[in-house]
């Protein structure tokens, strides 16, 4: 990768005035005020006029579909890694600690990779990502031929544990990649279609859910995890060896950032106190993360429960198809004139839907809870990266970007290592219970998942409870606002 020139004080001076980011400090640290007109493109390093709109779409959709094909193969050996644990254990405690410590990852090294995003060219960051998790999985190859599969599976030895961490370490460095994905779109896509190429980002990741869960069902049960490790191998080839084929000529060089290091927290921090109330909005994108470490602990368990493996697979990539609904609808009709007002309903309907699809242990509910909860999981990520792809300038979006998915992601594993063990100790045995079982038969039916129904419902209430107090804040009207006034006055890329 080759990193920026310095910062020179003539490119602070330079463009747009005070609009944009200053290099010295104390106007980097200033909040900028609502309404001004904010240079989103260093234009010294990124030059749009080389290419028309529709060839920089083209571009655009190439990077979209290697990015998908590498986060389906990162996801399909992900999910299989959670199959055949909670297959091999029958221990919640086991995948709910591997997906806390997935999310948990994810928001130890966000600021790192979003820092890298800002100092190094966007495809120079993708090949790095690419690189480093074909390592990893590579190496988590070679540990699982060497390794007796008895030992792997034996949660007291290290084994198990190391096993997993590569696997986790190739699948979090991955994310790199989305990062530097969202800062492409402010590159290659016009302002007023941002939206919409968040939406078909969107059904990206429908795609990848389907294909998965389907593909690491079947793989599991069929091939074992030494042959899923093959496919994974083989697909991550393909997708770095197709990387190293795309080109993006409008990032002429590295856009001028005041970025430092590999760890830039306190530069991280400033982007986002600079933009009033965009940490507001990190906040309440957080409110969708909370519950999503709810299931991301007990989903696939309370699955596995009531399907055997491979149809599991197959019927969650079902439900998963509301998710390439959820993004078409978005890169058709866009989010509405304010994105932060849609983010919040999305967020009320889907605790709704989480407190209610395992009311009873009715495999059609479930399945149609997860379709339509997925169907709105794009409106409120599409919503958040729109936003901040209109109000901050690309040289911070990076660290942005990278900013909130450290922040959010830090909800999941917050919830995931809390609930995985009072499910597993005390709330699914109580349910188990003949005392338990009564008491909450006339809520929630009879079965043997009705534990972990429970804690949907709780967390379901919570989510609707804490959008609903969001409308009522005095932020909310301010974020709107600022947001309503940068679509009229921020300047147009050509």
């Amino acid at each position: 990768m080759t990193e920026q020139e310095p910062v020179q004080p003539k490119a602070a001076a330079g463009h747009d005035g005070g609009a944009g980011f200053p290099a010295d400090a104390a106007a980097a640290q200033a909040p900028v005020e609502d309404g001004a007109a904010l240079s989103l493109a260093d234009p010294e390093a990124v030059d749009t006029t080389l290419r028309s709109p529709a060839q920089r779409s083209r571009t655009f959709m190439g990077i979209l579909l290697n990015t998908a094909l590498a986060n389906i193969t990162t996801s399909y050996l992900w999910f299989a890694l959670t199959f055949w644990v909670y297959l091999q254990t029958r221990n919640v405690i086991a995948t709910g600690v591997i997906g806390g410590a997935y999310m948990l990852l994810i928001a130890l090294s966000s600021i790192s990779f979003g820092t890298f995003v800002d100092r190094f060219r966007k495809l120079a960051v993708m090949r790095f990502a690419a690189g480093f998790t074909l390592g990893m999985f590579l190496l988590s190859g070679v540990m699982f031929l060497l390794t007796p599969e008895a030992s792997l599976v034996d949660l007291t030895q290290p084994w198990f544990w190391i096993f997993s961490l590569i696997i986790l370490a190739g699948a979090v460095v991955e994310n790199m990649r989305n990062i530097a994905l969202s800062t492409t779109v402010t590159i290659l896509i016009e302002p007023d279609r941002r939206a919409n190429a968040n939406g078909l980002v969107g059904m990206v990741q429908g795609l990848m859910f389907i294909v998965t869960s389907v593909l690491s069902g079947l793989s599991v049960g069929l091939l074992g995890m030494g042959g899923t490790i093959a496919v994974a191998l083989v697909l991550t080839a393909l997708a770095f060896a197709h990387l190293l084929t795309l080109r993006m000529p409008e990032e002429v060089r590295a856009a001028a950032t005041d970025a430092h290091g590999g760890f830039d927290l306190r530069g991280s921090i400033a982007a986002v106190l600079a933009i009033t109330g965009l940490f507001a909005l990190i906040l309440f994108s957080t409110f969708n993360n909370f519950i999503g470490g709810v299931y991301m602990a007990l989903m696939d368990p309370y699955g596995l429960e009531m399907f055997p493996v491979e149809l599991w697979g197959t019927y969650f990539a079902l439900g998963a198809t509301g998710f390439i609904v959820g993004g078409w609808l978005i890169s058709k009709f866009g989010l509405g004139r304010n994105p932060l007002r849609t983010m919040l309903i999305a967020v009320i309907v889907m605790g709704a839907l989480g407190a209610v699809f395992t009311l009873r242990e009715w495999a059609w509910l479930y399945i149609a809870g997860i379709w339509l909860y997925l169907v709105l999981v794009p409106f409120v990520e599409a919503a958040e990266q729109t936003i901040i792809q209109q109000v901050v300038p690309l040289q911070r979006q990076g660290r942005v970007f990278g900013f909130a998915m450290a922040f959010e992601s830090a909800a999941a594993p917050i919830t995931a290592f809390l609930i995985a063990p009072i499910a597993q100790v005390w709330i699914i045995p109580y349910a188990r219970s003949d005392e338990g079982a009564a008491q909450l038969a006339p809520l929630l039916g009879e079965g043997t998942s009705r534990g972990i129904a429970l804690v949907f419902l709780a967390a379901g209430i919570i989510m609707i409870v804490a959008a609903l107090l969001a409308f009522l804040t005095p932020v909310y009207r301010r974020v709107s606002a600022s947001y309503a006034r940068s679509t009229t006055d921020m300047p147009e890329t050509a």
